[in-house]
């Protein structure tokens, strides 16, 4: 009897434990999806979004790349790239962190950006989670809203292989490129220079242009204006030429000839044209058009202007809304618009303005051949978050962008501006002059936004008729001279590598931004001018490798790569139609070239070297500018240069610096770097905390402070003269 039961208790307690092991399985089931975007402020936005089914986390950009000290390709084996987790910016940690977060959730879905480099930045998670790159794990949306990102979700795809490709054809190209040409720039110009496919081209437009301007020679010309009384006031006709055609009057004695013909003649209206005439408004942002009208309305540099439309893409926490994404997806070249924006514009326009604004049907733009159109063009997510309304939760440039992008995408559904437009004709001598006036009828999209072009109203010519004798004053003749080609500007030089097919959206600010940091071409103003280091290079690099230099060229390589993209051709391909003739003209270059000399003036900074007193200088290397001492090689001091920020750091106490990550996001940090190791994504301001009296950080519409121990938090109240942010 003892015997049984002591087996029974035995049995009982042998089955406990088990039953505790599955009850501790059921407990440790996943219960949240993971879901991995590439910044940390759209992971913020969307968490808000998507509750607690969902663990949102961030790849902060890429997490794998091509190896920093090393070419990181194997040419011999089918152009292979070698790709690791760099140890810097913290990514081994940071993949760490999402290797964990994967492994405990139900699913993991990829929502980097919706562009190659946000599918090549899918596929390397996909590899590094040991994710299915077949299953259908990859999400994508063109606007960070409740509604675009759940219904992303509930559509998921697989990764685009040939997207993937596509992106690391590029990656392998530019790297063989910069990695070949930089070691022969060292060797023959000077050492730390770097070569770059795109900007090779871009920076060759620069130095064609100067050379076009030191070039050129004036030519003399000539206006003649006839001047006309109408009681007490006066109107003008300009010179055309006769019947025969238009006449350039290109000298002193030219002139003097047609005035000698014209005296004591009658002017008598010959014809007189009168039409109505519609002006439609222009479309909506591409990246490009908006780098350009940000550059030259708000004096906004490309980069700046990225950054600025980044933030609005990935969310601000609007008062009274909360977290939203702006605008759409600010890569892009598309001039298409989704049905939806469309009628919700619509139904604005007629609130706002009245049926007469709102053309008979809505506008359909055509995007430009050889467009990727992987995406709508650049709009407000909700046209109802009209620039006023959001204006208070918005820095001073976010708030000038958006106001920018908003008018002209309404502007664009809007109708024509219509114009009355008077053409006269004047005789005398066998001669005609021209005048024309423009009233306008109806003021249209223009009673919302007005584009650079638009000339306003004219109308000084008095009410004629065909034949009428005009009462004559004087002729006033104007010696001119031709001008020369204007340099590019910032703006300029965009549109031309769009309309040459050279880059793409994503890769147009870098491109100007990088010709600049590398010291090929400095701002003058708003005009881009080439340094003597930039003229020397593009000379050896004409010489040496004309294809690189080359638009057509560089063009057609932009069709190759669009080709990967669509499945048609391979990287390996691509690669050996490319590397025989480039790797035969670096070797003959090497041996053919003399090493060449460029005279670049020293600049001298306000930093005063630490270790030796001197005022450091600038110098230029292929990672951009820094500071160094002119003692060298006595002194060996050398120091990065970085923007200053405001407030002060809250661990040390030192000054803090702008910097930008490799993506060129903008960050915060201690002066001091990893000595001290302060750093945040939120913006420093001149507000102390009243608690501790550390610098206050502003994250969208809140301030707080950063300090250990310390929890100070309250709203941010926007001064009434924005607070300068340097970014």
């Amino acid at each position: 009897m003892a015997t049984k039961t002591t087996a029974k208790t035995e049995e009982n307690t042998r089955k406990k434990p088990a039953a505790k092991k599955t009850a501790a399985k059921k407990a440790t089931r996943p219960t949240k999806n993971l879901l991995i975007v590439e910044s940390p402020s759209t992971a913020k936005t969307i968490t808000k979004y998507l509750g607690s089914k969902y663990e949102v986390l961030s790849s902060k950009g890429h997490i794998r790349d091509l190896p920093a000290s090393r070419l990181g390709v194997d040419i011999e084996n089918g152009f292979t790239p070698e790709y690791i987790v760099p140890r810097k910016d913290g990514k081994a940690a940071l993949l760490k962190e999402l290797k964990a977060a994967a492994k405990n959730s139900k699913a993991v879905y990829l929502a980097t950006d919706p562009d190659r480099e946000g599918e090549a930045i899918a596929w390397h998670l996909a590899q590094l989670l040991e994710l299915d790159e077949n299953a259908e794990n990859r999400v994508t949306f063109n606007e960070i809203t409740r509604k675009a990102v759940t219904e992303g979700i509930r559509r998921p795809r697989a990764i685009d292989q040939d997207l993937v490709s596509s992106q690391q054809t590029r990656r392998v190209l530019d790297r063989i490129v910069g990695y070949k040409l930089s070691p022969f720039l060292w060797h023959k110009v000077k050492y730390g220079l770097s070569a770059g496919r795109v900007q090779s081209v871009a920076t060759r437009w620069v130095v064609d242009r100067e050379r076009e301007i030191e070039a050129f020679i004036p030519q003399e010309y000539w206006n003649i204006d006839a001047c006309f009384r109408n009681g007490k006031k006066e109107y003008s006709a300009c010179f055309f030429g006769n019947d025969q055609g238009k006449i350039a009057i290109g000298s002193t004695k030219e002139n003097e000839a047609i005035r000698a013909a014209l005296e004591g003649s009658d002017y008598t209206v010959r014809s007189l044209k009168e039409q109505e005439k519609q002006k439609h408004p222009a479309p909506p942002f591409t990246t490009s058009s908006l780098q350009q009208d940000a550059s030259v309305h708000l004096n906004m540099h490309p980069q700046k202007t990225m950054s600025v439309a980044q933030a609005l893409y990935e969310g601000i926490d609007v008062v009274g809304h909360g977290p939203v994404g702006l605008i759409t997806y600010m890569r892009t070249d598309s001039l298409r618009i989704s049905e939806e924006a469309q009628a919700a514009a619509k139904e604005y326009i007629l609130n706002a303005y009245g049926e007469k604004y709102y053309p008979k049907a809505p506008r359909v733009y055509k995007t430009r051949q050889g467009a990727q159109d992987a995406h709508e063009a650049i709009r407000p997510t909700d046209i109802n978050l009209t620039p006023d309304v959001v204006k208070a939760s918005l820095s001073h440039d976010q708030y000038r962008l958006y106001k920018l992008i908003w008018e002209r995408f309404t502007a664009s559904q809007m109708a024509a501006v219509v114009q009355y437009v008077r053409s006269i004709e004047i005789e005398a001598a066998g001669y005609l002059f021209r005048a024309s006036d423009t009233k306008k009828v109806f003021d249209g999209y223009s009673r919302l936004y007005r584009y650079s072009d638009e000339q306003e109203e004219s109308s000084a010519f008095p009410d004629v008729k065909q034949g009428d004798v005009l009462d004559f004053k004087e002729l006033v003749s104007e010696q001119k001279f031709t001008q020369p080609p204007s340099r590019y500007t910032e703006a300029s030089l965009i549109k031309t590598l769009e309309e040459n097919g050279i880059g793409r959206p994503s890769t147009f600010a870098p491109i100007v931004g990088t010709i600049i940091e590398r010291d090929y071409v400095e701002r003058e103003g708003k005009s881009l001018k080439p340094t003597n280091l930039g003229i020397v290079t593009t000379d050896l690099m004409i010489e040496n490798f004309s294809n690189i230099v080359d638009s057509a060229f560089t063009a057609e390589m932009e069709k190759q790569l669009d080709s990967v993209e669509e499945g048609k051709k391979t990287l390996v391909e691509v690669m050996q139609n490319f590397y025989g003739d480039f790797a035969a003209a670096l070797e003959k270059a090497e041996s053919n070239t003399e090493r060449r000399k460029v005279e670049t003036p020293v600049e001298e900074s306000d930093e005063i070297c630490e270790l030796c007193g001197r005022k450091m200088v600038y110098k230029v290397s292929r990672f951009g500018r820094f500071l160094a001492c002119p003692g060298y090689p006595e002194c060996k001091n050398t120091k990065p240069v970085y923007t200053k920020a405001a407030g002060a750091c809250p661990v040390c106490g030192s000054g803090l610096v702008v910097r930008k990550t490799q993506k060129g996001k903008t960050y915060y940090s201690c002066e001091k770097g990893a000595q001290c190791g302060f750093r945040t994504w939120d913006v420093p301001t001149a507000e102390i905390c009243p608690k501790c009296g550390k610098t206050l950080f502003r994250h969208f519409g809140t301030l707080h402070c950063e300090a250990e121990g310390c929890d100070y938090q309250t709203a941010y109240k926007k001064p009434e003269k924005a607070e300068t942010e340097q970014k």
